[in-house]
């Protein structure tokens, strides 16, 4: 799935009425059919509502589903927003649709037009959609304040009021919403942090908008769903054997992190690497040996860290660093062997990612099209902080680009840079995940399929998928508060199986 711009979906709603073809009116009614949907499917139809609306097409939008409401026995207040303008012309249509019915409308010009919210109403906010491109302000700022102190049930149309599709909405006043109804695809707003407090929960309703659209438009961020998926992930051969999917070199663990190693060696078999060597401090020895008997040990002289590998690095399909590493300049020395040696891309994380920050001459010498998977304070270190989440998105393709590799930016929907300027965002995952581990299960995994001859590219974006998914099934096993990350590390297995089942087209 594409995630498409404010203008890119205007431009979308616009071929979709000209090659349909459609009326304008008749594509607002079919949105506000789709959202009386859900609002019946989600038991909503025996609650009475207050629709707030402005004067454009979201307003419309609005006024469309006050009449559908009104029409299966729903008791709906409708308050329009008075901007001393008639509104757009499908607005003033359906304002006239909904004159014929018995909706009591309001029209707010003032502080007074507030009225009280009776409790067990639920609000609708149509007062802007994600066309908005300046903070609201004066008496609109002041109805954004009113309804979100109200403490009602609030669902936002297309987008909450205030909050802005393509940019930060930092210092905005915005609607909080519980339930967000969009259309067709996500927008990039809906898929940051700090816009989840308004967000809620979001919802995409399909309304049908023209898919020829989309074979002609340019995007440069994509929604990571199955369609992505399924043309990706390779079905092993009856013939194959270990050799086929490759020799994982994992450098990992120290005194006391040895944790990290493990979880990240056990994820890397269970993704399919034919054969692994984790090399660990002498310290680790007896606990790989013991807990993960598949993997191979390569043990380094020192006995807490690692500072040195004999082997030849060539004989490695990939070569994985930083799982439980520490960030001893010893090590650091080791990292600087490896990079000058080893010529092929290899996979960073957690303490390889904080040894590349302090030891600034190591980024430039990264092999090419590399794997680097921090977590924000991660990248921060690395690449310096960004004034908003729009604004670190843009630096991850920036330096992607500058160093020809790929970053996997985690969170709740982990965004991947890529060299060619593209960035894709995860749909799989889920906030049981948010522990300590879970990175180190993705990096075991993201280097299996690295040494499995998948291109770096889709090596992270197939790691990154099945690793939220094997958390998903995790957690509707365990509970969310429950999972461990050696819980998804355990349903990896789940997560490839549901991907090899046919697909319903």
């Amino acid at each position: 799935m594409q995630i498409l711009t404010a203008e890119q979906i205007r431009n979308w709603d616009e071929f979709t009425i000209r090659h349909e073809p459609i009326l304008s009116i008749d594509l607002m009614e079919r949105a506000a059919s789709k959202c009386l949907d859900w609002l019946e499917i989600n038991k909503y139809l025996r609650k009475s509502f207050n629709i707030y609306c402005g004067k454009g097409n979201n307003g419309g939008d609005g006024l469309a589903l006050a009449r559908l409401l009104s029409e299966k026995g729903c008791v709906v207040i409708v308050y329009i927003l008075e901007f001393g303008h008639k509104g757009t012309e499908d607005f003033q249509m359906n304002l006239a649709r909904l004159h014929e019915t018995s909706v009591e409308i309001r029209f707010i010009q003032k502080e007074e037009n507030f009225h009280h919210i009776s409790k067990e109403n639920i609000i609708i906010d149509a007062l802007f959609g994600s066309g908005l491109n300046r903070p609201l302000e004066g008496l609109t700022a002041k109805l954004i304040g009113h309804i979100n102190s109200s403490g009602n049930r609030i669902i936002s149309i297309d987008i909450p009021s205030g909050l802005y599709s393509d940019k930060s909405s930092t210092g905005n006043s915005i609607i909080r919403a519980d339930h967000t109804l969009s259309f067709e695809c996500y927008k990039l707003a809906f898929l940051l942090p700090s816009n989840g407090p308004w967000l809620g929960n979001v919802h995409i309703l399909n309304i049908g908008l023209h898919k020829d659209y989309l074979k002609q438009v340019n995007t440069d961020y994509k929604w990571i769903d199955r369609d992505i998926i399924y043309p990706i992930f390779k079905p092993r051969n009856k013939f194959s054997h270990k050799g086929d999917f490759g020799h994982v070199l994992l450098v990992a663990g120290s005194y006391g992190k040895m944790g990290a190693a493990l979880l990240s060696s056990r994820a890397c078999l269970k993704s399919g690497a034919g054969l692994l060597t984790t090399h660990i401090p002498k310290c680790g020895y007896v606990i790989m040996q013991a807990s993960l008997p598949e993997a191979m040990v390569s043990i380094d002289e020192n006995e807490h860290i690692n500072t040195s590998i004999q082997e030849k690095l060539s004989r490695y399909t990939t070569v994985s660093i930083g799982p439980g590493l520490g960030q001893d300049s010893k090590t650091a020395l080791l990292i600087e062997t490896i990079f000058k040696e080893y010529k092929k891309s290899v996979v960073i994380d957690a303490d390889g990612l904080n040894l590349l920050a302090s030891n600034e001459h190591l980024v430039p010498l990264l092999p090419p099209y590399s794997i680097l998977t921090p977590h924000p304070k991660e990248f921060e270190r690395l690449f310096g902080s960004s004034a908003s989440e729009f604004e670190r998105l843009q630096l991850a393709k920036q330096k992607a680009k500058q160093l020809q590799c790929v970053i996997v930016l985690k969170g709740h929907y982990s965004f991947i840079a890529l060299p060619d300027g593209l960035g894709y965002f995860n749909s799989t995952g889920n906030p049981g995940m948010a522990k300590g581990g879970s990175g180190d299960v993705l990096t075991g995994m993201i280097a299996a399929f690295l040494a499995q001859g998948y291109q770096p590219k889709d090596a992270a974006i197939l790691g990154v998928f099945l690793h939220g998914l094997a958390g998903d099934f995790a957690a509707s096993f365990f509970s969310e508060h429950s999972v461990l990350a050696t819980d998804i590390s355990n349903h990896i297995g789940t997560a490839i199986l549901s991907i090899l089942q046919p697909r319903e087209d």
